[in-house]
């Protein structure tokens, strides 16, 4: 059992590195531990420069939340967006790695997580995001979509204008 719960920890902890914590609201008051809130964090696609996504979700509080064996609910969000230019690697362009885990974090001790996964629609030229909550024995409904529609990106200005007027 102990080394369930070794290898458990050493998992959550290299998952959760992915994910940069843009910032957090308290959605709960808790008389010990930190409070129930819901957190915003960001994270690239590894295989596809150029895609940045937001994802909103559910942390439990409290002191059980506090040393990481609370359950936290299945409610996410998510939101991509094109941040530079994308390169579509031919496995992904051709379908074949459609449903390509992308993220993944643990949201109870052992049985839950919560994913995302990705997919490439060809007749519309665009990556769709889909975030889901699941369990070793069920899934869950609640689930959230979010597409980048792929477009040419424009190169900065390498030219620098002065103050107006000068």
């Amino acid at each position: 059992m102990r080394h369930l719960l070794l290898a458990s920890a050493l998992a959550a902890f290299s998952i959760a590195t992915l994910a940069e914590e843009i910032g957090s609201v308290s959605t709960k008051f808790k008389w010990m531990g930190p409070n129930d809130k819901i957190v915003i964090e960001a994270f690239h696609d590894e295989d596809v420069p150029g895609v940045v996504c937001y994802l909103s979700r559910a942390k439990t509080g409290g002191v059980s939340g506090a040393i990481g064996v609370a359950e936290d609910t299945s409610d996410a969000s998510i939101e991509c967006t094109q941040i530079g230019p994308i390169q579509l690697p031919d496995d992904v362009r051709s379908g074949k790695r459609n449903g390509d885990e992308v993220f993944k974090k643990r949201t109870s001790l052992v049985f839950k997580s919560l994913q995302v996964v990705r997919f490439y629609d060809a007749p519309r030229n665009a990556l769709v995001y889909l975030s889901y909550s699941d369990r070793v024995i069920e899934g869950s409904p609640k689930n959230s979509v979010s597409a980048v529609a792929i477009r040419p990106w424009a190169q900065a200005a390498t030219t620098q204008a002065g103050p107006a007027g000068n």
